[in-house]
């Protein structure tokens, strides 16, 4: 993680893009991480979410072209070798060629969301959502983990732009916007609990979506397939369907009644009914994405509980 000894032997200009900025003096009585460096949010904050998209962008071609898809090339090859693979027994054709190379794309896109999601999973889980407010300065695992949230959700709107669109395109753009809003207004009006909270609730169940993706697209057993299905609808019904609706219904009802609307920038306290609104809003409408991905889901699932076809994800793996 980047530290202030950073700053010591780098130039002013290129401190902020590798360490966090805007140290402060820590509280006199923190309730979690008693030991770290404390920080402010700022403007300078920019620049190492700017490296951490850079390096995301790096590393996920990295992975993608150096490991995922010479492997899921060699996989596909070796089993069509054995004749143990739909693409074996077939005349080679430009448009089994297509589909080959399209598998192999899919398969190295998941790579990225496998590795990423379980590593950033286990940092998010906070304390009382609302006591203690403004919850600022902010420790430096809670500041690190904010910056490089936010900028795996800006990667992904460039991503999303950059691949094959799929079919649900538009709403996942929303989400995306949806969700950046709400990690960058609760970072700087200092509600980074629920913040962090809401952003473990939505990594939970999207560990074990790119690995059952993964799985089906290197032919591999259909039952592994359609075990991490499994896993990923009984996470997303936990986690984006009944804790997430308990964050909403605490922010409607615990917030305002916790505490005071109070527009006070000098003092750390940035709750304005206005914003309190807005707030709601947002965390009903990324509700409302999330109902309609989880009947998209259920279908699934009823088709192969029903007919025995294994699971293929109907919200994203298709192109419009």
């Amino acid at each position: 993680m980047p530290t202030c000894d950073i700053v010591n032997w780098l130039p002013p200009y290129l401190a902020p893009f590798f360490a966090l900025s805007h140290r402060t003096d820590a509280p006199s009585a923190p309730d979690a991480f008693p030991d770290s460096a404390h920080y402010n949010t700022g403007p300078q904050d920019v620049c190492l979410l700017i490296t951490c998209m850079t390096a995301m962008a790096v590393l996920r071609d990295v992975l993608r072209l150096g490991v995922f898809e010479p492997f899921v090339r060699w996989r596909l090859a070796s089993r069509r070798e054995k004749g143990e693979s739909s693409y074996s027994n077939r005349r080679a054709s430009r448009k089994e060629g297509r589909r080959m190379h399209r598998t192999v794309l899919r398969f190295a896109e998941q790579g990225w969301p496998a590795v990423y999601y379980p590593l950033q999973f286990v940092f998010g889980l906070p304390t009382a959502l609302w006591l203690g407010y403004p919850h600022a300065p902010l420790p430096a695992p809670v500041k690190f983990y904010y910056i490089t949230q936010t900028a795996f959700y800006v990667h992904q709107i460039l991503v999303l732009n950059a691949e094959a669109p799929r079919k649900d395109h538009v709403q996942m753009m929303s989400h995306h916007f949806i969700t950046v809003f709400l990690m960058g207004a609760s970072y700087v009006f200092n509600f980074t609990r629920v913040g962090c909270l809401i952003m473990v609730l939505m990594d939970c169940s999207d560990i074990f979506l790119p690995i059952a993706k993964m799985m089906r697209y290197m032919d591999v057993s259909q039952h592994a397939c359609d075990s991490f299905f499994g896993c990923y609808l009984v996470s997303w019904f936990v986690t984006r369907h009944v804790l997430f609706i308990l964050v909403i219904v605490s922010t409607y009802t615990d917030l305002p009644r916790l505490v005071p609307f109070e527009w006070a920038p000098t003092q750390g306290r940035f709750l304005s009914r206005p914003y309190w609104i807005i707030f709601c809003a947002c965390l009903t409408a990324l509700q409302i994405l999330q109902i309609i991905w989880f009947g998209l889901i259920c279908r699934i699932a009823w088709k192969v509980v029903t007919t025995g076809e294994g699971a293929s994800d109907e919200r994203s793996d298709d192109e419009r």
